[in-house]
């Protein structure tokens, strides 16, 4: 199955304009499914898309990037989006990382979850560490790092952000949502 690569989804210009948007809304710890908190496992802050205004335009690009993914490489029952796109981010100063789990929980929406799609909203000149961890099987595969890039792959692959050695890493997740897996 793989992650399906898409290099220029956004544009440089558009990533920052998220950023942008993000900065002028409070924070929330990030949490596991579930509502619990654990800085061993997670540690970075999130901004829900819903809670911030004249976005519109950004999920409207997420569901033709999953369509298109889904086409191309997955043919899952994919019907929805259940739950709002999260932008999180993984901070040197506060030991930013989200230790290897897959995105498929036990709530009505994050056990709905089919495929995961994140996209890279900072430049990789400015930060290091925070790689995101890809094992669809037996192989760790690597994200593209490069700002504007998205990463689609299914939500029970297991996945990491390995720990922030240098500055801040900000990535957008949203999950597209079916039937769950038989």
């Amino acid at each position: 199955m793989g992650v399906h690569s898409v290099p220029d989804a956004f544009t440089t210009w558009e990533c920052d304009r998220i950023v942008a948007a993000i900065a002028k809304i409070p924070t929330d710890d990030a949490l596991l499914v579930g509502r619990n908190r654990d800085h061993n496992l997670r540690n970075a802050e999130l901004v829900w898309m819903d809670d911030v205004g004249d976005l519109s335009w950004v999920m409207s690009r997420l569901i033709e990037v999953v369509s298109h993914s889904n086409n191309q490489q997955f043919d899952f029952d994919v019907r929805e989006f259940a739950e709002s796109p999260q932008v999180a981010s993984y901070d040197v100063a506060k030991g930013g990382h989200f230790a290897w789990h897959s995105d498929i929980g036990h709530g009505p929406a994050a056990g709905k979850r089919k495929l995961t799609l994140v996209l890279q909203l900072s430049n990789p000149d400015t930060y290091a560490g925070g790689d995101l961890e890809i094992r669809p099987s037996a192989t760790i595969l690597l994200a593209n790092r490069a700002q504007r890039s998205v990463s689609v792959f299914p939500s029970f692959a297991l996945h990491q952000v390995t720990p922030i050695m240098r500055g801040i890493r900000r990535s957008l997740t949203v999950w597209a949502h079916g039937p769950p897996f038989r």
